[in-house]
C-alpha cells in the first residue's frame, strides 16, 4: 500500500503526542486495550515501556505481583529500557508506529501529507505483474529490484547475470539490488560491518529498540548469506580472557590481523570506560583485549578510523547522552590509548557523523548530528602536527545529515544514506580528498534502504575494480536488505574538477593546516612522483572524456603553472630542511654545553652544601662552648662574692679583739689570763 509521511513543518516532540494519540496513549483509563486492540501484544508493550520512558523517565516502580501477568509483561518492557533518554525513547516510539502503521500521518489532522512509495513496491514489479520470486533453500527471495535514478532513467540487472556474484555486475555509478542466497539476518540498523577475504562480516545493531549480538557473514563471491556459530571459550591464549558478547548498536567493527575487533557502543548497562573486544575469525571466540593507559569514558554513535598500527576515536554520545568532541589514539600494536589535546578549532560536539583518513596524514570528519539539528561541515586533523581546520567546500556540497556511512577508494571517499531528522537522504556522493571538491554520483528515489539512518558501507573488489556494498539501515523500517554500486571511471567529480579553477586545487588539503609540511617525505617523493599522481588522478584524459583542444590546452597550462610552483617550493624547503639541520646542529652543541656547566654547577653547589654543614656543626659547639663558660663565670663571681664576704669577716674579728684588750686593762683583768681564758 502507498505510504504518507507527514510534512517538514512536523517535528518533535509534537510529532511524538501525535504518534501517541494515534496509538492510543491518551491517558485514559482505557488506554492500554485501545493499544493492545490495535497492536500485536509485543509491538503494544513495546509502544507502552517507549511511551513511559518518554513521559514519565525510566522505571522506579517495583514490580508487580505474578498474580497480574499484563502488568508484570508491561512494567517488564519499561524497565528493560533502562536509562534511555526520553528524546531517545520519542525517536523509537515513531519509529516502531510506522514499521506497523506506514499511513499513520494520513489520520492525524493539521496536517500536509504527501504520497510515498512503498519501498516494497518497485517498478520492474508494476510492469511485470506476473514476475515470481526466486527461491532458494526453503527462502523466498525478490528478483534483483530496479532503482529509481535522478534522471528517471532505470537500471536494471540480469537475473543470471548477478548470481554470478559481484565480478559481473555491469553497471556503473548507479546502485543495484543483487539476489542473495540464505538465510537473511534480522532486519537493523547502527550495526557494525567490515570486509575480511571477500566475506562481509556484520554484527550487533539495533531492531524495535533492541540491541542485537548476532555475528553474520555474506561470502562476497557467491553471495550467500551464513551465520558465525561462536563458541564459548577460546584455546590457550594468555593476553585473551573469554567473555559474553553482550548486545549493542552503534559501536564500531575494524578488520586487523585476521580479527574483528569491536569497540565502543551502547549496551544496555554500559561500562564506565570503552572496552575493546576481538572476535578470532579462526577460533571464533570473542575475547576482551587488555590496554593500558587512560581509556575513553563509554560512547556510541562515535567514528573509530585505521591509521596505520593506530584507531583514531572521535566524538560520540555517552551513556547519559552527552555529545563528546573528544580525540583519542589506540596503539594496536602497545594497546595503549592516548587522548590527544589538538590545536584548532575541533569540531563541535557530535555523533553518527562520517570519518576517513586520507595519506595516513589527515583526519577528515564530516557531517553528524546534535540532539538539534544536523551538520554538512568537513574538518581537517593534521595527525602529524595534531592541528585542527576546517577548509572550504567545493563543488555539489553535501546537505546536512546523521546516520550516513563511508568508505574510501584511492583518493575518492563515498558517502552514503543518512538523515536529517525529517527524512532519508537520498543522494550518494563523493568528495576528492585532495581537492576537497564534491560531486554526485547518484541518487535514489522513494523510501528505499540507500536512504536510511544508520546503514553500513564497505568495500570490496573483484578482478581489481572496487565495489561498494550497502547493508541495512532505518527510514521508516528496518532493512536487511544488500545494494552494490561499482564506482564509474567517469565519475563526475573529474568533469567537476577540470571545468574548476585547477592550479590551486592539488595543494587543497596540505594548505587546510597552520602546520608546518612533512619536509623529508615531500624530498624523497620528487616533485616528478607528485605532479605523476596529480597527473593520474586529476588528468587521465578517458576520465575527464574532454571535449576540445581549448580545454586540454587550458589544463597543460594549469598544470605547467603548477610544476612550476611545486619546483619553487621543493627548491625553498630543501633549503629550509639545510637550515633546519645547521640550526639542529649548533643547538645539539649548545645543549652539550649547557649540560656540563649544569653538572659543574651541581658539583659546586653539593660542596657548598657540605661545607655549610660543617659549618652549622661548628657553630652548635661553640654556642655551647659559650653556655658553659657564662656558667663558670657566674660561679666565678659567687666565689669572689663569698672570698670577700670571708676576708671581711675575719678582718671584723681582729678589729673586735683589739678593741677588747683595751677594755679588759681598764678593768684590771691581766693581759696574761685574758690569753689563758681566750686559749681555754
Amino acid at each position: 500500500m502507498p505510504m504518507a509521511r507527514a510534512s517538514s513543518g512536523l517535528a518533535y516532540p509534537e510529532r511524538f503526542y501525535a504518534a501517541a494519540a494515534y496509538a492510543g496513549f491518551g491517558g485514559s483509563p482505557n488506554s492500554s486495550k485501545a493499544v493492545i486492540s490495535k497492536f500485536q501484544n509485543d509491538v503494544a508493550l513495546l509502544l507502552y515501556g517507549l511511551y513511559q520512558q518518554a513521559t514519565v523517565g525510566p522505571c522506579s516502580v517495583p514490580k508487580p505481583r505474578a498474580w497480574n501477568p499484563l502488568e508484570q509483561s508491561k512494567w517488564t518492557s519499561w524497565h528493560g529500557l533502562g536509562n534511555m533518554a526520553s528524546t531517545e525513547a520519542m525517536r523509537l516510539f515513531v519509529k516502531i508506529l510506522e514499521e506497523e502503521e506506514p499511513g499513520w500521518y494520513s489520520t492525524v489532522p493539521e496536517f500536509v501529507v504527501e504520497p510515498v512509495v512503498d519501498v516494497e513496491m518497485n517498478v520492474s514489479s508494476l510492469k511485470n505483474p506476473k514476475s515470481e520470486s526466486v527461491t532458494q533453500n526453503g527462502n523466498s527471495f525478490p528478483e534483483p529490484k530496479t532503482i529509481s535514478i535522478e534522471n528517471g532513467g532505470m537500471e536494471t540487472q540480469d537475473k543470471d547475470v548477478v548470481l554470478e556474484g559481484l565480478g559481473s555486475v555491469g553497471v556503473y555509478g548507479q546502485w543495484v539490488q543483487p539476489s542473495i542466497s540464505g538465510q537473511r539476518p534480522k532486519a537493523r540498523y547502527e550495526h557494525g560491518a567490515a570486509v575480511v577475504q571477500d566475506k562481509m562480516y556484520i554484527f550487533g545493531g539495533n531492531h524495535n529498540g533492541r540491541y542485537l549480538n548476532d555475528l553474520q557473514v555474506l561470502d562476497l563471491r557467491n553471495l550467500t548469506w551464513s551465520r558465525i556459530e561462536v563458541k564459548a571459550r577460546p584455546e590457550s591464549l594468555e593476553s585473551l580472557s573469554p567473555v559474553p558478547m553482550a548486545p549493542c548498536a552503534g559501536h564500531s567493527l575494524i578488520p586487523w590481523e585476521n580479527k574483528l575487533i569491536s569497540i565502543a557502543g551502547h549496551t544496555k548497562d554500559p561500562s564506565e570506560t570503552v572496552t575493546v573486544k576481538a572476535f578470532d575469525l579462526q577460533t571464533c571466540h570473542w575475547s576482551t583485549l587488555k590496554t593500558y593507559g587512560k581509556p575513553p569514558v563509554s560512547r556510541g554513535g562515535q567514528s573509530v578510523t585505521l591509521a596505520g598500527s593506530t584507531l583514531v576515536m572521535f566524538g560520540g554520545e555517552d551513556a547519559n547522552r552527552a555529545l563528546l568532541n573528544d580525540f583519542h589514539i589506540l596503539d594496536l600494536e602497545t594497546m595503549t590509548w592516548d587522548e590527544i589535546e589538538a590545536a584548532g578549532v575541533p569540531p563541535s560536539p557530535r555523533s553518527d557523523h562520517a570519518a576517513a583518513v586520507h595519506a595516513e596524514r589527515y583526519l577528515l570528519i564530516f557531517g553528524g548530528g546534535s540532539h538539534a539539528t544536523c551538520f554538512n561541515d568537513l574538518h581537517v586533523l593534521d595527525l602529524q602536527n595534531m592541528e585542527w581546520s576546517k577548509p572550504m567546500q567545493q563543488g555539489d556540497i553535501p546537505s546536512p545529515r546523521a546516520g550516513h556511512a563511508g568508505v574510501t577508494v584511492g583518493e575518492n571517499w563515498f558517502i552514503a544514506g543518512g538523515g536529517n531528522n525529517k527524512s532519508g537522504v537520498s543522494e550518494t556522493v563523493v568528495l576528492n580528498m585532495s581537492t576537497l571538491v564534491w560531486s554526485v554520483v547518484t541518487t535514489v528515489q522513494g523510501r528505499v534502504p540507500l536512504a536510511s539512518e544508520g546503514l553500513s558501507l564497505v568495500v570490496s573488489s573483484y578482478n581489481g575494480e572496487d565495489i561498494l556494498v550497502s547493508f541495512g539501515g532505518y527510514n521508516g523500517r528496518y532493512s536487511n536488505e544488500v545494494y552494490v554500486l561499482k564506482p564509474s571511471h567517469k565519475s563526475t567529480l573529474q568533469s567537476k574538477i577540470m571545468e574548476m579553477a585547477v592550479p590551486d586545487s592539488g595543494t587543497a588539503l596540505h594548505n587546510t593546516t597552520n602546520a608546518t609540511r612533512d619536509i623529508e617525505s615531500e624530498v624523497e617523493a620528487g616533485q616528478e612522483g607528485k605532479l605523476r599522481e596529480i597527473i593520474m588522478d586529476n588528468i587521465d584524459s578517458e576520465s575527464l572524456n574532454v571535449k576540445s583542444e581549448e580545454n586540454k590546452e587550458r589544463l597543460l597550462t594549469a598544470l605547467k603553472a603548477e610544476k612550476e610552483e611545486l619546483e619553487g617550493s621543493l627548491t625553498k624547503e630543501k633549503l629550509m630542511s639545510l637550515k633546519l639541520k645547521q640550526e639542529l646542529a649548533e643547538a645539539e652543541t649548545q645543549n652539550t654545553d649547557l649540560t656540563k656547566e649544569l653538572q659543574s654547577i651541581r658539583g659546586q653547589l653539593a660542596a657548598e652544601q657540605s661545607r655549610c654543614f660543617k659549618l652549622e656543626v661548628d657553630v652548635a659547639e661553640l654556642r655551647q662552648k659559650l653556655q658553659t663558660m657564662e656558667t663558670l663565670q657566674k660561679e666565678l663571681e659567687l666565689l669572689q662574692r663569698q672570698k670577700a664576704a670571708s676576708e671581711q669577716a675575719a678582718l671584723d674579728a681582729k678589729q673586735k679583739q683589739r678593741s677588747g684588750g683595751v677594755w679588759g686593762w681598764l678593768a684590771g683583768t691581766p693581759t696574761s689570763q685574758k690569753t689563758d681564758e681566750a686559749s681555754e
